[in-house]
């Protein structure tokens, strides 16, 4: 590879200049091709050895220069395979393991291309996706086959440098972006008012006594003026189009580059063979406009990402740990799971652990978007960057910050994002068709007015180019998704599937667990009877052991009475049944009277379960719990808006039908198991569209199952994981929320797509006929961007 202007051989992967007398060289496709130095003769020698020499026919760029990895470095990697680094930044699955990279030097899709198909090759890859524009890669592996170190290694051997994406990383990116694009503005605004009073003065005729000679200089400092704006400020829109071309696809800078480049060469060649009309100033004025719209729509994209930061920004950096009683300050992000640490009153809790000593108010307004303060003593729960108001507490670490509220609730917007509902699918289709049918259209109108009047024929179609406005088409429907999740976020509503707000609007049917979802879940051992032998202690000490492996909320009621521990073997928790074990080489079951056999039930409004030994009854528990406050005003919210309900338990006890009729629910279906809710699930949506709310094990198989489900915070893991929805906080009201928000988006993006659509029938027509200029469309286009993303801000009220 020569370079044509100084005849100076240059490196063939990464384009500088060889050194005189250098002998480093790679055979590449039968030819041996000269290297710059060894970095880019290991790159180049690993891309050919892997077979993927088809990099250098689709690369749009040259590689970044090649280093390398020297023993240091491979020893720096080689850190990254140890736990304790590796459980700030993994996500841990099962045996999958989950990361996000950033990596240095990705300029193309062929850069995404090489770097897939050079992971590919590693045993143990599960899944890669490289995302070119963000620069950032998601990698899922098996760890036990494959370690991070050589994942980082094969990376580095392609001529790529790749880290654990931090979150600090993506704001210093947005910043970037945004101080890129404030830069670019900025020259093409001062650039448009100076070469707009040239043009005003031009059009207005006032240069009409002046000799010819000063309007010819006037238009050459406006020539002088716009080409800056052009070669820098616009030269977003040019990589954009030159992508899109290059990967065969059809996208809205496309238009938009022609007509800057067009009218810009024109006005040129105008200004310097002295003849025509010159339009720089609608050049700067269009960038201008174009830019300002692409920074709102990089606001309103970035709202989401920027609440997670806010939320991270929350965590204090240091935190007081208490050891042998002694209390020495430490980072926050070094603290493990049992140690104990002391939260001052006014303080904010640096991560999620149990209240050990102390009573106090915390303020959680950051993570449920409730603004009143938690009322909290010993064994409640608190959560990292959450305020400690009025007291001084001792708290035991329980999650590390990877598996923290605050970084699952980050997890699932990221994660919410990942894939587009088919509204936008739809808009993105459309548009993309948009463009090709304008630059038809546009092809016509140069040829038709070609034959009408050449001289107007250019013009005109510059003017069908910039007025017509396939920007508005695509911002239409991602603006209004991403300022509604952003909204919804603050007020403490997580949407984890892309679905939801979409599927939210058809909703005709909802349907409630009971326990722990209409009710607070918070049961109290109402009274307790013995049958056998057992004394009542003994009886409630068997139930607490048994209930110690289940994350019902049973299980809390029966752990505070326990006064001494007893040997099980065999523990199995049966979700929406009960739970067994053996006992003393004798069958213990704890659950409702169908499960434990039980002939005759106790006549009781309280939920009632059974103890049974060798299948003889020993004990029998009446439970009380009390109803939520915001379940009355779901219902009333269902009968004002014609929803109907169900209420779908497996609580056999005549508390069902109490709750039932207390909150006015259409439907009572009670002692159902966790694959009878489904089934009854599924048999409503053969002509429903259903919306499930639970929060326990036994709702885990409706939850995935329905249209759209909901799962409250406190509920199980499992639960959360199957739900579509989480509601921070215990306001069912915020399902109310959440579909009037889901409406009001579904209008805004309608209004979005009814605009843009009206605004390019109603101009195409008239640009082609003649009767719009240049500057005028310019205008149009712009303001038919604007217009759309302001109102999709709308949703972030």
């Amino acid at each position: 590879m020569i370079n044509q202007t100084t005849n100076v051989a240059l490196c063939f992967h990464c384009g500088e200049p060889n050194p005189s007398g250098s002998a480093f060289s790679v055979n590449i496709k039968g030819e041996n091709q000269q290297m710059c130095c060894p970095g880019c003769e290991a790159v180049a020698q690993t891309i050919v050895d892997s077979g993927l020499t088809s990099y250098y026919d689709h690369r749009s760029e040259n590689a970044e220069k090649g280093n390398t990895l020297v023993p240091e470095q491979l020893s720096q990697l080689l850190h990254y395979d140890i736990e304790q680094i590796q459980e700030e930044f993994i996500k841990q699955d099962a045996d999958l393991s989950e990361i996000t990279l950033t990596v240095e030097g990705i300029t193309c899709a062929a850069c995404a291309w090489l770097i897939e198909k050079q992971l590919r090759q590693l045993p143990g890859l599960h899944f890669i996706n490289v995302n070119t524009t963000l620069h950032r890669v998601v990698i899922r592996w098996y760890k036990d086959k494959l370690k991070l170190s050589e994942i980082l290694t094969d990376i580095q051997k392609v001529g790529y440098k790749a880290y654990p994406f931090q979150i600090n990383q993506q704001e210093a990116l947005y910043t970037r972006q945004a101080k890129s694009y404030l830069r670019r503005l900025g020259l093409a605004g001062i650039a448009t008012m100076q070469v707009m009073m040239f043009a005003i003065a031009l059009y207005s005729d006032l240069f009409s006594g002046m000799e010819e000679e000063f309007i010819h200089y006037f238009r050459w400092v406006s020539f002088l003026l716009a080409t800056p704006v052009l070669l820098y400020s616009a030269q977003p829109f040019y990589v954009n189009a030159w992508r899109n071309i290059r990967n065969r696809t059809l996208g809205m800078d496309i238009p938009v580059s022609i007509a800057l480049l067009g009218a810009y060469i024109a006005s040129a060649y105008a200004t310097i063979m002295d003849t025509g009309e010159v339009y720089f100033e609608a050049i700067s004025m269009f960038t201008f406009l174009l830019l300002l719209g692409r920074l709102l729509e990089l606001r309103a994209r970035r709202k989401a990402s920027e609440t997670s930061s806010n939320l991270l920004r929350l965590l204090p950096s240091m935190a007081t740990l208490i050891e042998k009683n002694t209390e020495s300050l430490i980072p926050a992000k070094t603290l493990s799971i049992g140690q104990i640490i002391l939260v001052k009153a006014g303080e904010t809790i640096p991560i999620d652990g149990i209240i050990l000593t102390g009573i106090s108010n915390i303020e959680e307004s950051m993570l449920t978007g409730e603004h009143l303060p938690v009322h909290k003593g010993e064994n409640s729960p608190v959560f990292a960057g959450t305020v400690n108001i009025t007291s001084p507490l001792t708290i035991q670490v329980e999650k590390l910050a990877k598996d923290s509220l605050i970084a699952d609730i980050i997890h699932l917007q990221d994660t919410a994002q990942q894939n587009k509902p088919h509204i936008e699918v739809v808009a993105d289709l459309v548009s993309r068709y948009f463009v090709g049918a304008l630059l038809i259209v546009a092809l016509c109108t140069y040829i038709g007015w070609s034959l009408i009047d050449p001289a107007q024929a250019f013009w005109i179609t510059l003017s069908v180019l910039v007025a017509t406005c396939p920007c508005a088409l695509s911002l239409a429907t991602p603006t209004a998704l991403t300022c509604a999740t952003a909204n919804l976020n603050k007020q403490g509503i997580l949407i984890k599937q892309h679905h939801v707000l979409e599927t939210l609007n058809k909703i005709n049917h909802m349907v409630f667990d009971k326990t722990g979802t209409l009710t607070h879940g918070d049961f109290v051992l109402l009274n307790s009877t013995v049958y056998g032998d057992y004394s009542k202690q003994q009886c409630i000490d068997l139930a607490s052991q048994l209930e110690k492996v289940s994350e019902h909320p049973i299980s809390l009621a029966f752990n505070k009475q326990q006064k001494s521990s007893v040997i099980l073997s065999d523990v199995i928790n049966l979700p929406g049944k009960g739970l067994q074990a053996s006992y003393q080489g004798k069958a213990l079951k704890l659950g409702h009277a169908q499960f434990c056999n039980i002939d005759k039930p106790l006549d009781s409004k309280e939920l009632v379960i059974y103890l049974t030994l060798a299948n003889a009854l020993i004990a029998s528990f009446e439970l009380g719990d009390t109803m939520r406050k915001s379940a009355e005003k779901i219902s009333q919210y269902c009968q004002d808006n014609h929803i109907q309900t169900t209420l779908l338990t497996g609580d056999i006890s005549a508390k069902s039908e109490e709750v039932g009729q207390l909150l006015k629910l259409g439907n009572v279906v009670k002692g159902v198991t966790p694959e009878g809710k489904l089934t009854h699930l599924q048999i409503l949506q053969e002509t429903q569209q259903v919306l499930m709310v639970g929060d326990g094990i036994n709702d885990a198989p409706v939850l995935a199952g329905a249209h759209v489900s909901v799962a409250l915070a406190s509920g199980t893991d499992v639960a959360k994981n199957s739900a579509d929805v989480i509601l921070l906080g215990e306001d069912l009201n915020k399902i109310a929320v959440l579909r009037k928000t889901a409406q009001k988006t579904t209008h805004i993006i309608k209004e979005n797509l009814g605009w843009a659509i009206g605004y390019n029938l109603i101009i195409v027509p008239l640009a082609v006929t003649g009767h719009v200029p240049p500057y005028i469309a310019v205008l149009g286009m712009s303001f038919s961007s604007l217009i759309v993303v302001s109102n999709s801000l709308r949703l972030l009220k």
